[in-house]
């Protein structure tokens, strides 16, 4: 049965495949070798003729640039270094970093998805240079966040450079035209935020006449509730009690708080009941269709749902029918979850740049790849060519799909180190409001201070772990157990070696404070 009540929201690879895969990466990885292919190894740098680099990255597009894009050409121009991308499919960019990994054929830059043990371990064996002490020498790395550099470090060492996401992406996402027909103010503290949701459940903020709302739509992803729990004063995953001991979040008084709170919004139906089941890839489509009023979500959404629901009713179009709110205020203040705040970095590789006047050469490049025109050409390409500007200097991009396959995925270079500087397309009222709450967000986020913290227990029971508590809340909110029950299941997690993970988190943090 609908949960939207009457809305019209209704072994197998083989071992020759995996050595040819191999050998066609390895060969990639070291074409075209150079006297420079050390990320100069002839000691070349930007002062001193053209160096050259190999940067392996992700691709997104069927047509790549090759050497003979103008825009490469460009950038040898501005940087004096010539850059010989190595492609691969973004879909199997995972499996083919991991084995550039064994071949230990590395290019001169690669981009790093996400930390894996993989990652970790080369890291760890010194496949990469540690970047810790350079950082500060360049003018835009030098202004990286320490959030996410803590949150990309390893052992409290960084051996990469982030690529910038907006780290105060999460926020309120609400149905600004309901909250208009129903003569209310935007939330500004929890309590508000809850008789926004109640309003826009029971007094039929769409105005057809029917009980077929809910004021929070939720999905089985944790997030939500994440988000919620740091408004309540939870920290971030970890947070310092009073000694100054790393403490899990769902140990805290201000979690359980939270878990109170969805509890009451779930009991009084402001909440989809199915919650614990909804694929979060649904989320916004059910909210163009108008089953709930709000999000707790990526505040971009809004955006998206607001285009959605433009499509749905095209005489609504050009209607501000979303807006979004950062955060609300909640006994300690105005505080939110950050997200990670990158996606990837990009590593220098040591066995193709040894030494440390050439990794001087490469973080020059890097840092100067941060500056507007470095940004504008990677992103937007040449003016007149893969873009024209429109007479408020938003841009319009070529529909020549020949041309683009000159700029396409060159934007994976980029690091928007202190920010993004890159001309950007016409904006909406909406798209204009989230990137100004992104902004304010960033002041309020909560830091996970074990971050760089890496745990062996996590890693052989990190599963088991997560399950019990995962299971133990949903189960509270649904009111299948209640405090006590939800207490029992934080004993089940303790004995199931949730100690000695606090135990090892807590030895890991000492050492990289000390």
């Amino acid at each position: 049965m609908s949960i939207y009540r009457s809305k019209n929201v209704k072994q197998g690879v083989s071992l020759i495949c995996i050595a040819a895969v191999m050998a066609a990466l390895v060969t990639a990885c070291g074409a075209k070798k150079t006297s420079s292919d050390s990320a100069a190894g002839s000691g070349a740098g930007p002062d001193s003729g053209t160096m050259k680099v190999t940067f392996m990255l992700p691709g997104y597009s069927a047509q790549l640039p090759d050497a003979s894009s103008p825009v490469l050409k460009k950038l040898t121009e501005a940087t004096h270094v010539e850059v010989e991308p190595i492609w691969v499919p973004s879909t199997s960019y995972d499996d083919k970093f991991n084995i550039a990994l064994a071949s230990g054929d590395l290019p001169s830059l690669m981009v790093v998805p996400s930390k894996t043990s993989s990652f970790i371990n080369a890291a760890r064996s010194g496949a990469f240079w540690d970047l810790t002490p350079y950082l500060k020498d360049y003018p835009n790395l030098k202004q990286a966040n320490p959030i996410v550099l803590n949150n990309i470090s390893i052992d409290g060492k960084v051996y990469g450079i982030y690529r910038s996401r907006p780290l105060g992406r999460y926020g309120i996402s609400y149905r600004k035209d309901w909250l208009d027909h129903l003569g209310l103010q935007p939330p500004k503290t929890i309590d508000d935020f809850y008789h926004m949701l109640k309003a826009f459940t029971t007094k039929d903020p769409d105005g057809d006449g029917k009980n077929d709302t809910y004021g929070l739509m939720m999905t089985k992803d944790n997030t939500t509730l994440d988000i919620i729990a740091t408004w309540f004063g939870a920290p971030n995953q970890w947070g310092e009690d009073a000694s100054g001991k790393l403490i899990p979040a769902h140990l805290t008084g201000e979690y359980m708080d939270a878990l109170k709170f969805v509890r009451k919004l779930y009991e009084e139906h402001l909440i989809n009941p199915d919650f614990a089941v909804v694929d979060p890839a649904k989320l916004e489509d059910t909210m163009a269709n108008g089953a709930a009023g709000s999000i707790v979500s990526v505040l971009d959404s809004s955006s998206r749902i607001e285009e959605k629901i433009w499509t749905i009713k095209p005489e609504l179009k050009n209607v501000n029918l979303m807006d979004v709110v950062g955060s609300v205020e909640g006994p300690k203040g105005l505080k939110n979850l950050p997200t990670s705040g990158y996606a990837g970095m990009i590593v220098v590789p040591k066995s193709k740049v040894k030494t440390e006047a050439d990794l001087k050469n490469v973080l020059a490049f890097l840092d100067k790849l941060n500056d507007k025109d470095m940004q504008v050409l990677l992103y937007n390409g040449i003016e007149g060519r893969h873009y024209t500007l429109d007479k408020d200097g938003y841009v319009i991009v070529s529909k020549d799909e020949t041309v683009m396959g000159e700029l396409n995925s060159l934007n994976q270079m980029l690091m928007f180190i202190p920010e993004g500087k890159n001309l950007l397309p016409v904006q909406t009222t909406s798209r204009k409001k989230v990137a100004e709450v992104e902004k304010d967000n960033e002041k309020i986020v909560v830091a996970n201070p074990a971050a760089p913290l890496i745990s062996s227990v996590y890693a052989q029971k990190g599963a088991q772990l997560d399950n019990i508590i995962n299971d133990a809340r949903i189960q509270y909110i649904v009111g299948k157990i209640d405090e006590n029950g939800f207490k029992q299941a934080v004993e089940l997690w303790r004995k199931s070696g949730g100690d000695d993970y606090i135990k090892e988190m807590n030895d890991l943090y000492a050492k990289i404070k000390k």
